[in-house]
């Protein structure tokens, strides 16, 4: 949509016939299961409560090392807010499989787990101060387009107001919210996924030029004490041998498969070869 695949990693887990299956896909399906589950409990006496044992709760952290929790409560979801999850799930859908296919599969699924369990790691630290409870993932998912904005910073979205702009004003209206009802914890869980999904992208070199960025990890990195400059040596043209044994397993393909099954390095090698055999006979 956005963008095209970058990464090497970047794989379908499964197929369902001719469209694959991407770990985007599968994160948002295992949301709505579990957003269901969710109506289906509170809608049978008895079993209300059963939702209670997978919310974030330090408390029950650290007094009962219910350490699943850490993970378990943005998967639970409240049938009062479920149109706000269905356009949650919606933007993970369209921005996640972008983020996923710019920085591959394996680095997708690190900076998930991360942008999960680092706030409510917090959370539970801030627990020793002051008990706190988390349950849903707005945060986590407005990580994941962070991510997005900081991969595509000037790419048009609503109303052509480019992707860096409208996280700052996302990011502006959320605070203000939270600022205005003293949520402290909420607060904490929103700029702990905003920081770590722009660092994670930026980490990458996935991220755009930052001088500030640039010159903050200049003034930190070591200075090499020697710096060895090797010795010039002569280059040696290439003969007529070299080139054609340089690019015989080119031509075997195209005789086989065809000038269009030449990969866009093996295109460059061949144009490369061709302009010094000609000048050569020159």
């Amino acid at each position: 949509m956005f963008g095209v695949t970058t990464s090497d990693d970047y794989r379908p887990v499964a197929w369902m016939g001719r469209y694959p299956v991407d770990v985007t896909t599968i994160l948002v399906g295992l949301h709505v299961v579990c957003a269901v589950v969710a109506c289906v409990l509170i809608a049978i006496p008895g079993l209300h409560g059963t939702l209670n044992y997978f919310i974030f709760d330090s408390t029950r952290i650290w007094g009962g090392m219910q350490l699943w929790r850490l993970c378990t409560y943005a998967f639970v979801h409240s049938p009062s807010t479920l149109l706000w999850f269905a356009i949650e799930m919606y933007l993970l859908f369209v921005f996640g499989r972008e983020v996923e296919r710019f920085i591959g599969r394996r680095a997708y699924v690190a900076l998930y787990l991360l942008l999960l369990i680092t706030p409510a790691a917090l959370l539970t630290i801030w627990g020793l101060w002051q008990p706190s409870a988390l349950s849903g993932s707005p945060a986590l998912h407005f990580g994941v387009f962070v991510a997005f904005a900081t991969i595509y910073p000037r790419v048009e979205l609503f109303l052509r107001i480019m992707a860096k702009w409208v996280v700052l004003i996302l990011a502006a209206v959320y605070t203000l919210q939270l600022l205005a009802y003293h949520a402290w914890s909420e607060l904490v869980v929103v700029w702990t996924s905003i920081v770590a999904a722009f660092l994670f992208i930026e980490l990458r070199g996935a991220g755009p030029e930052l001088a500030w960025w640039n010159g903050l990890k200049a003034r930190f990195a070591r200075e090499p004490k020697f710096h060895v400059v090797p010795k010039a040596r002569p280059r040696r043209s290439a003969e007529a041998d070299d080139v054609y044994a340089s690019i015989d397993p080119i031509l075997d393909k195209i005789s086989k498969f065809g000038i269009g099954s030449l990969t866009a390095r093996e295109r460059r090698q061949l144009n490369r070869e061709r302009e010094r055999l000609l000048k050569k006979s020159e």
